[in-house]
């Protein structure tokens, strides 16, 4: 059982941390010192949710639908395309680089925000329900496989969003901000263009 355990949350772990639109927003909302635990909640839980729908086998139902995920990662593409924009914008105008400059976001916003990262985005159906949940299926013990991937998920941005935020007064000089702003709109576009491109 703990390999199963340890196996799930290596691979969940190896997924997780590649540079995408989640993480990013994750680590925006860390560095502003903004709703931080919210939005790691929410990531987390939506993990939580999408790995066990993937184990109870939603994987091979949605694999049989390929319209629907068609639909989810052209929303997704026009999604992350227009954050890029923003992200752009805010890059160019120094301005609007510093979390002081800006008024919060409302919680309401963030969190929406939150779940539009993570449910419009095709390539996290891709590794919690079809991948995690179908590599947990050929496991003995597969929903043990699948807590080791809950755990793998929640460390991570409990993780991204504390390190993060221990780094905002590093990054508080407006050239850093630029540069992230900067990072993270071609990191969204580049998502959006595999979406397109798949």
């Amino acid at each position: 059982m703990a390999g199963s355990a340890a196996a799930g949350f290596s691979l969940a772990i190896a997924l997780i941390a590649a540079i995408g639109a989640q993480n990013a927003f994750v680590l925006r909302q860390g560095l502003r010192r903004e709703h931080v635990l919210p939005v790691v909640a929410v990531c987390a839980a939506s993990d939580a949710l999408l790995i066990a729908l993937g184990i109870a086998g939603m994987g091979g139902a949605t694999a049989e639908h390929p319209t629907a995920l068609t639909a989810v990662r052209w929303l997704g593409a026009a999604f992350l395309l227009g954050y890029a924009a923003l992200a752009a914008r805010r890059a160019l105008r120094p301005g609007a680089l510093s979390p002081a400059d800006r008024p919060p976001a409302t919680l309401g916003a963030t969190l929406l925000a939150c779940l539009a990262f993570t449910y419009l985005n095709p390539h996290v159906y891709l590794d919690t329900v079809l991948l995690l949940g179908g590599v947990a299926r050929q496991h003995p013990h597969h929903w043990v496989f699948g807590a080791g991937a809950v755990l793998a998920s929640a460390v991570w941005f409990t993780v991204l969003g504390a390190a993060a935020h221990r780094l905002a007064p590093v990054l508080a000089r407006p050239a850093a901000w630029r540069v992230i702003d900067g990072t993270v709109a071609v990191v969204m576009v580049a998502v959006a263009a595999t979406l397109l491109l798949d």
